[in-house]
Protein backbone atom coordinates (compact mmCIF):
# COMPACT_ATOMS: atom_id res chain seq x y z
CA UNK A 1 0.00 0.00 0.00
CA UNK A 2 1.27 3.41 -1.10
CA UNK A 3 1.53 6.01 1.80
CA UNK A 4 2.34 9.14 -0.60
CA UNK A 5 1.79 9.46 -4.53
CA UNK A 6 4.67 11.15 -6.08
CA UNK A 7 4.48 13.41 -9.44
CA UNK A 8 2.93 16.25 -11.22
CA UNK A 9 -0.78 17.32 -11.36
CA UNK A 10 -2.56 17.94 -14.71
CA UNK A 11 -2.70 21.45 -12.93
CA UNK A 12 0.78 21.75 -12.76
CA UNK A 13 1.39 20.15 -15.80
CA UNK A 14 -1.00 22.98 -17.85
CA UNK A 15 0.89 25.76 -15.97
CA UNK A 16 4.47 24.23 -17.41
CA UNK A 17 3.09 23.84 -20.80
CA UNK A 18 1.87 27.42 -21.02
CA UNK A 19 4.34 29.09 -19.67
CA UNK A 20 6.64 27.07 -22.08
CA UNK A 21 4.44 28.24 -25.00
CA UNK A 22 4.35 31.76 -23.88
CA UNK A 23 8.31 31.70 -23.77
CA UNK A 24 8.52 30.26 -27.24
CA UNK A 25 5.85 32.79 -28.94
CA UNK A 26 8.06 35.81 -27.52
CA UNK A 27 11.09 33.94 -28.68
CA UNK A 28 10.13 33.47 -32.45
CA UNK A 29 9.20 37.15 -32.22
CA UNK A 30 12.66 38.25 -31.31
CA UNK A 31 14.71 36.15 -32.98
CA UNK A 32 14.64 37.56 -36.62
CA UNK A 33 15.33 40.98 -35.05
CA UNK A 34 18.10 39.42 -33.20
CA UNK A 35 19.90 37.44 -36.98
CA UNK A 36 19.31 40.60 -38.82
CA UNK A 37 21.54 42.38 -36.29
CA UNK A 38 23.94 39.27 -37.10
CA UNK A 39 23.77 40.00 -40.77
CA UNK A 40 24.65 43.94 -40.24
CA UNK A 41 27.70 43.31 -38.50
CA UNK A 42 28.68 40.93 -40.74
CA UNK A 43 27.75 42.52 -43.38
CA UNK A 44 29.02 45.80 -42.15
CA UNK A 45 32.85 43.94 -41.46
CA UNK A 46 32.77 42.87 -44.83
CA UNK A 47 32.49 45.89 -46.49
CA UNK A 48 35.28 47.38 -43.97
CA UNK A 49 37.56 44.58 -45.19
CA UNK A 50 36.83 45.26 -48.63
CA UNK A 51 37.86 48.89 -48.23
CA UNK A 52 36.29 51.02 -50.95
CA UNK A 53 37.93 54.21 -52.28
CA UNK A 54 35.28 56.39 -51.22
CA UNK A 55 32.53 57.11 -48.74
CA UNK A 56 29.85 56.53 -51.82
CA UNK A 57 31.59 53.15 -53.17
CA UNK A 58 31.35 51.97 -49.67
CA UNK A 59 27.27 52.84 -49.10
CA UNK A 60 26.34 51.24 -52.48
CA UNK A 61 28.80 48.19 -51.71
CA UNK A 62 26.38 47.99 -47.53
CA UNK A 63 23.10 48.49 -50.00
CA UNK A 64 24.59 45.48 -52.63
CA UNK A 65 24.90 43.04 -49.19
CA UNK A 66 21.62 44.56 -47.74
CA UNK A 67 19.67 43.63 -50.73
CA UNK A 68 21.18 40.28 -50.89
CA UNK A 69 20.83 39.43 -47.28
CA UNK A 70 17.32 40.87 -46.99
CA UNK A 71 18.58 43.92 -44.56
CA UNK A 72 15.45 46.24 -44.31
CA UNK A 73 16.58 47.90 -40.96
CA UNK A 74 18.99 50.61 -42.15
CA UNK A 75 20.71 51.42 -45.69
CA UNK A 76 23.69 52.84 -46.52
CA UNK A 77 23.18 56.15 -45.45
CA UNK A 78 22.39 55.28 -42.12
CA UNK A 79 26.29 54.32 -41.83
CA UNK A 80 29.08 56.25 -40.57
CA UNK A 81 32.28 55.77 -42.35
CA UNK A 82 35.66 57.15 -40.72
CA UNK A 83 39.23 56.23 -41.44
CA UNK A 84 41.54 55.66 -38.15
CA UNK A 85 45.11 55.27 -39.41
CA UNK A 86 44.63 53.94 -42.72
CA UNK A 87 41.59 51.28 -41.77
CA UNK A 88 38.15 51.96 -42.45
CA UNK A 89 35.92 51.80 -39.56
CA UNK A 90 31.90 51.39 -40.03
CA UNK A 91 29.44 52.05 -37.50
CA UNK A 92 25.74 51.81 -36.96
CA UNK A 93 23.20 52.37 -35.21
CA UNK A 94 19.57 51.95 -35.31
CA UNK A 95 16.03 51.21 -33.05
CA UNK A 96 13.95 48.54 -33.46
CA UNK A 97 10.48 48.08 -32.13
CA UNK A 98 8.79 44.81 -31.69
CA UNK A 99 4.90 44.56 -31.27
CA UNK A 100 4.44 41.35 -28.75
CA UNK A 101 0.67 41.24 -27.93
CA UNK A 102 -2.01 43.82 -26.93
CA UNK A 103 -0.34 46.86 -26.19
CA UNK A 104 3.46 44.72 -25.51
CA UNK A 105 6.16 46.26 -27.32
CA UNK A 106 9.99 45.14 -27.43
CA UNK A 107 12.36 48.50 -28.38
CA UNK A 108 15.98 47.74 -28.92
CA UNK A 109 18.62 49.66 -29.74
CA UNK A 110 21.07 48.31 -31.87
CA UNK A 111 24.29 49.57 -32.39
CA UNK A 112 27.61 48.23 -33.77
CA UNK A 113 31.32 49.18 -35.50
CA UNK A 114 33.36 46.99 -37.63
CA UNK A 115 36.41 48.02 -35.57
CA UNK A 116 35.61 45.14 -33.18
CA UNK A 117 34.81 42.86 -35.36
Amino acid sequence: MRKYQRGVSIGALLGICAVLIVGALIGLKLAPVYIEYFQIKKSVAAVALAGGASVGEVRKSFDKRAQVDEIVSITGEDLEITKDGGDLVITFAYPMKVHLFGNVSVLFDFAGSSKGR
